[in-house]
């Protein structure tokens, strides 16, 4: 049996290790699923609940389960970077990219060969807000496609097409530019199945040929310059908390 302390405030154990920097929470339950979490000294459990003085280890290193302060960072990810916080390939990673003190990880996904917002936080609570598809939180992107996409193709766009893997639609389409040669499309998703858009998009005979995300729900990119990020003001922290349902802090 777990020897925990009782005396003390505790909380869930996934919630501590996303807090720690590890992932989002259904990564940390993958951690604790896989046998790699202890707590003092014993295996954990899913649902387990645990304390500041609880000693809790990852692959046997030891996990920080006192609260630290919640960072929010803003980058503008460029081509050719993992959206992960380490790479096996050694490949550079946007956690490569924004230098700080904090253990932070990134929010969702963006593919290795798209561009944009991504966002890199210890909040582990909003973080499964904003992946999660029952919060419904939009994110928008700006595609360059193949071809000449006419208004039939972007009302088929939010009707959905059947993949392999489900039905794939964009929550709402807009069509910036149309010509023959390429045209430039703002799509806004909720979910974060893998590499969704330019499977949707070359399923309506329309190829990517660049893809940017410029929102995460009320947080935009803006005129971040390529590779450069910024720490979120207390006001978009705010604003971005309340939409995913969370306490302003």
């Amino acid at each position: 049996m777990v020897n925990q302390r009782t005396d003390q405030p505790q909380e869930r154990l996934q919630k501590v290790l996303a807090h720690a920097g590890l992932g989002s929470r259904r990564a940390a339950e993958a951690l604790v699923r896989e046998g790699r979490v202890q707590v003092n000294g014993t295996p954990a459990s899913l649902g387990q609940k645990v304390g500041p003085t609880d000693e809790v280890r990852v692959d046997g290193r030891p996990v920080r389960t006192r609260p630290e302060q919640l960072v929010y960072y803003a980058l503008n990810k460029p081509y050719g970077v993992v959206t992960s916080a380490k790479d096996d390939e050694g490949r550079t990673t946007v956690v490569d990219l924004v230098g700080v003190p904090e253990r932070v990880y990134p929010v969702g996904r963006l593919d290795v060969d798209s561009e944009g917002l991504v966002l890199l936080t210890n909040d582990g609570d909003l973080a499964h807000r904003i992946t999660h598809p029952r919060y419904s939180i939009p994110k928008v992107y700006e595609v360059i496609v193949q071809g000449e996409v006419s208004q039939d193709t972007v009302a088929q766009l939010i009707r959905g097409v059947d993949l392999d893997d489900g039905l794939a639609q964009a929550a709402q389409a807009e069509m910036l530019r149309s010509a023959p040669q390429a045209s430039v499309l703002r799509l806004s998703l909720t979910q974060g199945r893998k590499r969704e858009i330019r499977r949707l998009c070359e399923a309506v005979g329309h190829p990517v040929q660049r893809l940017r995300r410029v929102a995460i729900g009320p947080l935009r990119l803006g005129d971040l310059a390529p590779s450069r990020w910024r720490r979120l003001s207390e006001s978009e922290v705010k604003v971005l908390r309340r939409r995913a349902g969370l306490d302003a802090r």
